[in-house]
Parts: C-alpha cells; structure tokens; sequence
C-alpha cells in the first residue's frame, strides 16, 4: 500500500459505486460565523455581560495546542490587522473527547488522526466581516516532506505544525492561530441550543446508516444533527455534498445561537457557552487577552457579515487506489491573493456565481 493509501485509507471523494465528476459549481457559503475559532469568539464575547468569574471559568476550559507553529520557518507575511485562522475538525479514532478541557485522549496521536474539516477562517482587519473558505478533505497537494498526498495527511503525518505549513504553502496566507474541535462539540451545542432545524429538498437515504431523510424540516437533536453533517454515502455529489450540508446546518446552528430566545436565557446561554469553550483547542501562543479582545471587535457582526467559500476545484480523479480533489490552481491564487491582501469581499462581489444555494441535498 503506499504512503497515500496508508495514510488517507477510507477517504473518498464521491461516494462508493459513483462515478468521479466535476462539481458542478464552486460552492460559497454564506453562513453564521462559526469556523470554531470565529465561533468561540463571537460567543465568548457575550460573556462580558456576566462578570469576570464566568469569563475566566468559560475561558479556562479551552485547551491549549503546544508547539503548533513549531520547526515553521520562512512563513508567509502577516495580512496587516485581519486575523487568519486554521479551522480543523478531528476525524478522531477514539472514542473519547480529544479536544477542549475535558479531553480525554489525544488530539494528535501520528498516522492516527486526519483533519475530517478544515477552514481558513479570516477575520477583515477592519472588523466588520469576515470569510470563511472550506478546503476538500481530498484535496491533492504538495505536503512538505511527504511529496503529492491529500491535504488531511498532514495533520496525521505530522500534526498540527505540518497542517499549518501545508496550508501556508498552499495558500500564502499567514496563519495566525489554530482552533480544533472534535464533533463532540457540534453535538454538545445542538442539545444545549434545544436543537437545530435544518430542511431537506428532497427524501434521500443514507446508505450507511440506514437513516432516510424525508423531504421537509427536520429539528435535529444532537446525535441526529451528527448524521446528518456526516453523511456522504447515498448524495449524488458525495463529500461536495456533505461539505454543503455541513456548511448549511452551521448557518443554521449561528443563527440559533444568535437568536433572541439564546441571548436572552441565562441557562440557555450559558450551556451554549460551556459547550464551546469545553470542546475548543487552539494555539499555546493565542492568549486569553487576545482571544477576549478579538471576540470584542467581533461584537457587531451578524449572520449576514460572514461569507463562506469553498476552494476553487478543477475536478476529481483517481491516484492510485485513492479519490482525490484536484484544486483550480489559477483561480485559487486569484482568490488566496484577496485574503492576503484583506480585500476577500470585492472578492466574493466578483464571484457571485458560487453562493450556497438556499436548499442543500
């Protein structure tokens, strides 16, 4: 088996028994201010209003990632004042919780653990909005080290230092911190928030898990909300689909969150808050000062000031025995260039044709 197939064995880009195809468009998602990091934030920044124990007893409970920028040399310039945040979901193989306070098993164990999710969260130097881009699982790329391989081997091959240079390579964008979350967390917040409700265009079956999606809204609990996120098998657009469907129930999960029945219930704000900070691990070097006064500059923003991107994809194939996403190397760099230069929303303006439609699979 080669290193490829070893390290990303399991993953595919469309489903099993379908064909590989070009997606049939760019998908930009504009959604709730939630690539975990940006999540934290905007919720912790609530917080302010309850005194300063909860803030340190909230705050407290995010666990701290050591030496994620460690070995990094020759890294890219900074994007003047915009913030640029690595997103990363665990794809855990344990059962038990490998992120936040609470973390009972490892969040990095080597050739173990692969970034399931993986976002570039950037905050506008100015504060009044930000983007979010969404890059494949799959996604074929140069992996400092270890050659061509799909871009979640780098956090199993050599955690989250080697995610970060991977990405910065890729991008030449800074990355400024890390935040990881495992789903535990995404399912924890579901509950707290008394579920979430999503609405499914049309009745799909989920092959694998033997769960049929019926046409209509559905208010997800949490375990339930975790099928749905998950599921790839039985989507004609496979993980494209699935990363829609993420990307979908978390504009849906920010704007729950944001609702005045949340912010207006002490218990209920409270469990969302706890479920946050006590599933969130992020960067040694991200101090509570400097996460406390992003989340502040983040006070004013809304559902409506966040927009969400996919990376631009050229299409899908085989490498070896192994699915993989091959990226639009040209249109990327036009894209990277913008969050570099903190202009991503005349970007997007530009780009209107890969808005997340309002119904997804």
């Amino acid at each position: 088996m080669s290193e490829l197939d070893a390290a990303t064995e399991g993953d595919a880009g469309p489903a099993e028994g379908e064909e590989s195809a070009e997606p049939k468009s760019r998908h930009r998602l504009r959604k709730a201010l939630i690539g975990l990091g940006a999540c934290a934030a905007l919720l912790i920044v609530v917080v302010f209003g309850a005194g300063l124990y909860l803030q340190h007893k909230l705050t407290s409970q995010i666990d701290r990632i050591p030496n994620a920028f460690a070995g990094l040399t020759d890294r890219p310039a900074k994007s003047g004042d915009a913030v640029n945040i690595l997103v990363m979901g665990s794809d855990r193989r344990s059962e038990k919780q490998t992120t936040g306070g609470d973390a009972a098993a490892e969040s990095w164990i080597p050739g173990e653990q692969r970034s399931d999710t993986l976002m570039v969260l950037h905050v506008d130097g100015d504060r009044d909005g930000a983007s979010i881009v969404s890059i494949p699982r799959d996604s074929y790329v140069d992996v400092p080290g270890h050659g061509k391989d799909k871009i979640n081997a780098a956090f199993s091959y050599g955690g989250p230092a080697l995610a970060v240079e991977t990405v910065e390579n890729l991008t030449d964008v800074r990355i400024d911190h890390i935040a990881l979350i495992d789903w535990e967390g995404f399912e924890r917040l579901t509950d707290a928030l008394g579920g979430v409700v999503v609405t499914v265009p049309e009745t799909v079956k989920d092959t694998k898990n033997d769960r049929t999606w019926t046409k209509g809204p559905h208010d997800l609990n949490g375990e339930e909300a975790l099928l749905y996120v998950r599921q790839r098998y039985g989507l004609p657009g496979g993980d494209f689909d699935r990363i829609n469907r993420q990307q979908a129930f978390l504009r849906s999960l920010m704007g729950e969150t944001l609702s005045g029945d949340t912010l207006s219930s002490p218990t209920t704000l409270y469990d969302v808050l706890d479920a946050v900070t006590d599933n969130l691990s992020v960067d040694e070097e991200w101090e509570v000062g400097d996460l406390r006064g992003l989340a502040w500059s983040l006070r004013g923003i809304r559902t409506e000031d966040v927009d969400f991107t996919t990376v631009p994809i050229k299409g899908t194939g085989m490498v070896g025995a192994a699915s993989v996403v091959f990226l639009d190397k040209p249109a990327g760099e036009q894209m990277w260039a913008a969050m570099r230069d903190d202009d991503f929303d005349a970007w997007m303006a530009e780009h209107p044709e890969v808005e997340l439609p309002a119904k997804v699979r």
